[in-house]
């Protein structure tokens, strides 16, 4: 079949088959590479429907994960150039346009060594589209409920943060904070699902940690579902037991107590000889902070519990934070 004649017949249909995924990959990995005439030919197709049948979602997905990840340079990584051009053909006026152009963003960021942080919080804010209008392709065809965070939308932001994690990217950016404090303001008086708060808390305290000096656990650690510690594996289990079974408490007696795997010895020494200064909250930090927790000129629950965090754990903290930690 010519490439204009499957065109008009998707078209018409508005449905891209398991069928036309299988005429689509022998088109495509015919000569073991993908060009860039194939690359437009698969957008144009996926965004001309309005179903995806599963092995559609695959080949789509995996070919263009392969172009932009292997064949193009540097190998391996996303350049800026390749993550504004994605950003670029995937979304209309922020928002990308198809289900399956997420899922393509957010293989890419899994599948990549290194890339952008612009790559990540634009992915974030797809979530923060679903969560606030109950609409855009983060809603994965479902019917939200406006200004909720429901397991599905957490575990999808906690997908991407896991994405992020590649070499260089352990702790949680400030870009990615900012976004995530975005979602806590529109749903703090929402009954989000407990899966957002436990995400919340995790991520911000991550990123406060890496912004005091701490040398932070990988993501993948410090991002686990509390069903997670239910096993008695001890070591990195303790570890994260200690860290949250506390709250915010928990988290500094994590970083500073002795660890059951060897890996983190030379860690938590460094984390005792260096404890007084990793702990200090610099002004940098600390008009960020304010700024973002005073942004809508409400103090809410889960940044309270962020405030008295700094309060008990930083030993000078910045003058700009005492207001919002007496109100706290």
């Amino acid at each position: 079949m010519l490439m204009s004649d499957m065109m008009s017949k998707v078209a018409a249909s508005r449905h891209l088959t398991n069928e036309d995924a299988l005429e689509m990959r022998g088109r495509v990995y015919s000569d073991g590479a993908i060009n860039a005439d194939e690359v437009e030919s698969l957008f144009a197709l996926d965004e001309v429907a309005d179903r995806h049948d599963t092995a559609w979602t695959v080949l789509f997905t995996e070919a263009l994960t392969d172009y932009l990840v292997n064949q193009q340079a540097p190998e391996g990584y996303i350049s800026q150039e390749n993550a504004d051009w994605l950003i670029t053909r995937i979304s209309a006026d922020g928002t990308v346009k198809t289900e399956t152009e997420l899922e393509l963003l957010i293989k890419v960021l899994e599948k990549a060594k290194s890339s952008p942080a612009s790559m990540a919080a634009f992915a974030l804010n797809q979530v923060k589209t679903a969560v606030i209008s109950g609409d855009g392709p983060a809603a994965c065809g479902r019917e939200l409920e406006p200004g909720k965070v429901g397991r599905v939308e957490a575990d999808l932001m906690r997908r991407i943060l896991y994405a992020f994690g590649g070499d260089g990217n352990i702790a949680v950016t400030r870009a990615e904070a900012d976004v995530m404090f975005d979602i806590n303001d529109a749903v703090a008086d929402a009954d989000n699902d407990p899966a957002w708060t436990d995400l919340f808390t995790k991520a911000l305290a991550n990123c406060l940690m890496a912004a005091s000096g701490y040398a932070v656990p990988s993501r993948d650690v410090a991002l686990k579902r509390e069903e997670w510690l239910d096993s008695d594996t001890g070591g990195v289990a303790n570890f994260m037991g200690r860290m949250f079974s506390g709250g915010f408490r928990g988290v500094i007696d994590a970083y500073k107590a002795p660890s059951l795997e060897e890996s983190w010895a030379e860690r938590n020494a460094k984390f005792a000889a260096d404890n007084y200064i990793a702990e200090v909250v610099t002004e940098a930090e600390g008009d960020w902070l304010a700024e973002r927790i005073g942004r809508d000129g409400q103090i809410h629950e889960n940044e309270k519990a962020l405030l008295r965090f700094i309060s008990e754990e930083s030993p000078n903290m910045h003058p700009s934070l005492k207001p919002l930690v007496d109100a706290a």
